[in-house]
């Protein structure tokens, strides 16, 4: 899938991204070594000091291991490596702090530092995993195995790679549809809920498409593959969400480019501190160098560096199992954040076909006969119109009628001994004043209008129109009580748009657009109100959706427009959006929670450990109470609604 828009270059991954942490059981193993170490060396007496300095050595080692050596100074070496600059984790402050208190004879107090440094780290591994475990759910979904039906009739499992468009299969009640295809025979329910996140099943007939991934219901049916196994909407959502996981908000970005500076910082100010506390605060040189290994804990931005993380990968799970997919969390925050947002109208606001919304037949016929005229007249054409007129009108009786496709006028048959035509309306001549007026109203309101003529005297007409969706005005109200300005932007006439958008109560339209002048429009937009997201579902609308800040498409919309965009819908509702945006706000706004809180207890823990109200096993304590208690208010957001 191809992504046209791309992260900041300059930006990289912090060290928790770039490397993969799951070393095994080993880490956990050596953690359980060193703390039977310290508990061993906490019951010796003070007989045995060299022996109990020696087991709490070899506690912070094992214990450390994994956090302060291969992650602390492990890490270090390679980002220094791959920058030319020397680019520390936070992890090493710790370690220092450690190594510090051992080296003055705090042998208790180091060990303490490391097991509940470390301890609290595996936990903060763990609550970040269970959203990348929802995640990655997702993807264990993909199916692996299909029934094939050979010439013969006989089935054959195969691997779903080796499949071609035009192979028929076989899916069994209880199956995992395999690939994306359309219903040769039978009938089923399928859950869709992998696709579009919508719980009930969907009752599935000869012709309808099924999708991979989606689970069979109680029925089974034969299909016909129409995409290679690359080219599913499944597969476009396993893309999608690996995109994602190495996308990262703005907040995150400053928040990883910042911490190896920040920890630059303190490895300076720390020495400077112990070598002036002397002189400044009249301690002793133990004193000092003591204080300065606690305000080392203290000011080590473990809690900062945590603070988006399981925010963003909860908020992305929340959304993929409720159909919302997008391509990084800069885009879900961005979307939190927009200040216009425009809508492509057909298939976006609007059903995307048309549908009989008014009719008017002369008192002096018969309706029912007349409808029955029309139906027959109708389903000889293969018309849009003529579909929404077939779906409209229910005839009594079938009637044998010759029907001719006379190009510019419509379609006319013989009925009776009389001509029956049903045209525009500017292809018939004398009409009276009551239907053109009619005409004139409905036209005015965005319809198209349609005559109905006996012997080419109209004698009835009958009104057209795409019309909104469900729940898309509700929408609309929405993003306006946000303040968000709202815009139309479609190709059709504006007398048609502007009846949409009355009828929706957009702010703006603007219509007769070309596809190639969608992009400039979203331009003037951005520059006019700020952050702007286009939605569209449509090939016309794939440069719109590029060149907004946030570009969403209907997922049941083109491959392109999907291909293209920042976030999908995968069911074409835009409540589902008005969600995603509340959904994104609510992340933003829990991301600067849990910085405000990060940063607030640094300050505190600095302010108390100069003023000597702590030590360094309280420190410790608070400081890795405060970043659980970031990762915690992240996975919140697991179960937001």
């Amino acid at each position: 899938m191809n992504q046209l828009k791309t992260e900041n270059p300059d930006i990289n991954t912090h060290d928790h991204d770039e490397h993969d942490h799951d070393h095994g059981k080993a880490p956990v193993i050596l953690y359980f070594i060193g703390l039977a170490l310290a508990v061993i060396a906490l019951f010796l007496s003070d007989d045995f000091t060299l022996v109990k300095s020696i087991l709490f050595s070899l506690a912070t080692i094992s214990a450390g291991y994994h956090v302060i050596i291969l992650e602390g100074i492990g890490e270090t070496i390679e980002n220094t490596k791959s920058k030319g600059k020397f680019s520390p984790n936070s992890h090493i402050l710790m370690g220092l702090a450690a190594l510090g208190a051992s080296l003055i004879g705090s042998f208790w107090e180091g060990t303490l530092l490391i097991l509940i440094f470390s301890g609290a780290h595996f936990l903060e591994e763990y609550a970040e995993g269970r959203s990348k475990r929802e995640i990655s759910s997702l993807l264990e979904m993909n199916p692996t195995t299909a029934r094939l039906i050979k010439d013969d009739g006989e089935t054959e499992t195969v691997d779903v790679s080796e499949l071609e468009p035009g192979d028929r299969l076989k899916v069994l009640n209880g199956d995992q549809v395999p690939i994306d295809g359309v219903i040769l025979s039978g009938s089923t329910s399928i859950d869709e809920s992998s696709i579009n996140g919508e719980s009930m099943p969907k009752e599935k007939t000869e012709g309808d498409t099924v999708f991979a991934s989606t689970i069979n219901g109680t029925g089974s049916f034969t299909m016909e593959v129409t995409k290679e196994s690359n080219e599913t909407v499944f597969s476009k959502i396993v893309e999608l969400v690996n995109q994602n996981q190495s996308n990262q908000t703005r907040a995150a970005s400053i928040i990883q480019k910042f911490e190896p500076k920040y920890v630059n910082f303190v490895l300076l100010a720390i020495p400077l501190f112990v070598l002036l506390a002397p002189f400044l605060f009249d301690w002793t040189w133990s004193e000092s160098i003591y204080r300065g290994l606690v305000l080392l804990v203290a000011a080590s931005p473990c809690a900062l560096a945590a603070a988006t993380v399981s925010v963003t990968l909860s908020t992305t799970s929340n959304l993929a199992k409720r159909g919302v997919l997008s391509k990084g969390s800069t885009y879900l925050s961005q979307l939190g954040n927009i200040k216009a947002i425009a809508f492509d109208k057909t298939g976006t606001l609007t059903k995307g076909k048309p549908e009989v919304t008014d009719y008017y037949f002369s008192d002096t016929i018969n309706e029912e006969m007349m409808i029955d005229i029309i139906v027959s007249l109708e389903s000889e054409s293969n018309h849009p119109l003529a579909t929404a007129i077939m779906e409209k009108f229910e005839s009594k009786n079938k009637l044998d009628i010759t029907v001719e496709n006379q190009i510019g006028k419509g379609i006319k048959g013989e009925y009776d001994h009389k001509i029956y035509r049903i045209g525009k309306p500017t292809s018939f001549k004398n009409v009276p004043l009551e239907y053109r007026q009619k005409n004139e109203t409905w036209a005015s309101e965005g319809k198209t209008v349609v005559y109905v003529s006996e012997d080419e005297h109209v004698i009835g007409l009958i009104a057209l129109m795409d019309v909104p969706k469900k729940d898309t005005k509700e929408a609309i109200e929405y993003f306006k009580a946000q303040g968000i300005h709202t815009t139309l932007i479609t190709g059709d006439s504006e007398m048609t748009g502007k009846a949409v958008a009355k009828q929706l109560g957009l702010d703006e339209v603007i219509a007769n657009v070309l596809p190639e002048n969608k992009a400039a429009i979203i331009n003037e937009q951005k520059e006019k109100y700020g952050i702007t997201a286009m939605v569209g579902d449509g090939v016309n609308d794939a440069p719109a959706l590029v060149n907004a800040d946030v570009g969403i498409a209907m997922g049941e919309g083109t491959d392109v427009a999907v291909d293209v965009s920042d976030v999908v819908l995968m069911k074409n509702e835009l409540p589902k959006l008005v969600s995603s945006h509340k959904t994104s706000r609510k992340m933003n706004r829990v991301i600067w929670q849990n910085i405000v809180f990060s940063m607030a207890v640094v300050a505190f823990l600095v302010l108390v450990s100069l003023l000597q109200l702590t030590d360094i096993a309280l420190s410790v304590i608070i400081h890795e109470g405060s970043t659980l208690v970031v990762i915690l208010n992240g996975l919140r957001l697991l179960t937001s609604k």
